[in-house]
């Protein structure tokens, strides 16, 4: 697995936040398009359900679009792969259990195609446990667990029974109880890979979903300072880097802040947020930009999603909040919390394309100059920074 070697370790360094956990925060000054983090996943998994129809269009390993010169399994026939390289990573024991949880398809009528995607997960866990016992420890100690309910217990049991009955030997010893720790923490440290961008598509699926570990340890915060880029489709075939992610400041950040990423687009607006991170990540954000958000009005939540950044309003917002950028994670909250402090990051760094509701960040700088040009990390594209630098 790549962190990123010693690199990431004198840019960023763990600590405990109160009412946090486990945190990352700059251990030296970080630049407005310095790449901060780019790490490997300890594992990956798709987004399809085995029993979809028509299959994943994707590369069970690297997530790439599959070509006609594509190679499907011979022996489930269940997963496809974009080179031989890639289906080298399907293992014996992996194929095997697919092949048996196809044949006991019936065991799902009753359930969502979720629970498909969470027995990928399972499988995935435990084939990463016979093949890195040292990675599978690093997945075991990851935040999560201890906060299952009795939906989420009966998922959990539903899925044990299953695997211990269908699948082979397993790698590991399995319980129940490690079986809904495993779940857990895949609920709350996963990350999506998106589907290719598209004007045409208001909401894009997920492709896969990966565990980077020491991603996972950056915080929520609805006006982040650092967004998440990642380059599935760049390359030719084959596994080569292409599912890292790669974490890059927005703006300049001083020494000893925490650096965070918003967990979704930042349009959402505060009721939307909050429902999301309660029912997806188990809290209610308490960020400077909620508190002020909290009493706003219905109407004026809902404007808020619909903001565009026109040039007109950019312009008149560039100049009255130029003061503000740099806050957010954790920092006050300046002026009247009657308005809304820190348009100024949505005129700035909010992608002003159709349907794409991406984050603009700073193209990683030369030397000492900060790049001129904001790129989105979802659509890709690229833009003149009309303001430049940082105020």
């Amino acid at each position: 697995m790549n962190d990123g070697g010693a690199k990431s370790e004198t840019l960023l360094r763990v600590t405990e936040i109160e009412g946090r956990g486990r945190s990352l925060v700059a251990a030296q000054p970080l630049r407005a398009g310095q790449v901060i983090l780019r790490e490997s996943p300890l594992l990956l998994y798709s987004a399809f359900p085995f029993l979809s129809s028509p299959p994943s269009p994707y590369c069970d390993h690297c997530f790439r679009l599959l070509s006609q010169s594509s190679q499907r399994c011979r022996s489930c026939s269940l997963v496809s792969f974009c080179s031989p390289n890639c289906l080298s990573s399907h293992t014996p024991w992996l194929c095997e259990s697919l092949r048996r949880l196809h044949q006991s398809s019936s065991a799902f009528a009753d359930q969502s195609p979720e629970r498909q995607v969470q027995a990928r997960f399972l499988l995935s866990a435990y084939n990463l446990a016979a093949a890195s016992p040292s990675d599978f420890q690093i997945l075991l100690s990851l935040q999560g667990g201890g906060g299952e309910n009795n939906g989420d217990r009966s998922v959990s049991e539903f899925l044990h029974s299953l695997l211990s009955a269908v699948c082979p030997p397993l790698p590991v010893p399995i319980s129940p109880e490690l079986t809904a720790a495993l779940l857990e923490k895949d609920k709350v440290n996963g990350f999506g890979l998106m589907e290719p961008f598209s004007v045409s598509n208001e909401k894009r699926s997920v492709r896969g979903y990966g565990i980077y570990p020491k991603t996972s340890f950056l915080n929520h915060d609805c006006l982040p300072n650092a967004c998440r880029f990642d380059y599935v489709d760049s390359g030719g075939g084959g596994s080569d880097g292409n599912t890292d992610i790669i974490i890059r400041m927005i703006h300049d950040v001083p020494q000893g802040r925490e650096v965070c990423l918003s967990y979704f687009p930042v349009n959402m607006n505060y009721s939307s947020r909050q429902k999301r991170l309660l029912e997806d990540y188990g809290f209610r954000c308490e960020c400077d930009r909620c508190k002020v958000e909290s009493s706003w009005s219905e109407d004026e939540n809902e404007d808020m999603e619909e903001m565009d950044g026109g040039e007109d309003d950019q312009e008149e917002e560039e100049e009255e909040m130029e003061e503000d950028e740099g806050e957010g994670c954790g920092d006050g909250v300046d002026g009247d919390e009657s308005s809304f402090p820190h348009a100024y990051f949505f005129a700035r760094y909010m992608c002003e394309k159709e349907n794409c509701f991406g984050t603009l960040a700073p193209l990683p700088p030369k030397g000492h100059d900060v790049s001129r040009f904001l790129e989105c990390n979802v659509c890709g594209s690229v833009k003149e920074d009309e303001v430049g630098g940082n105020p």
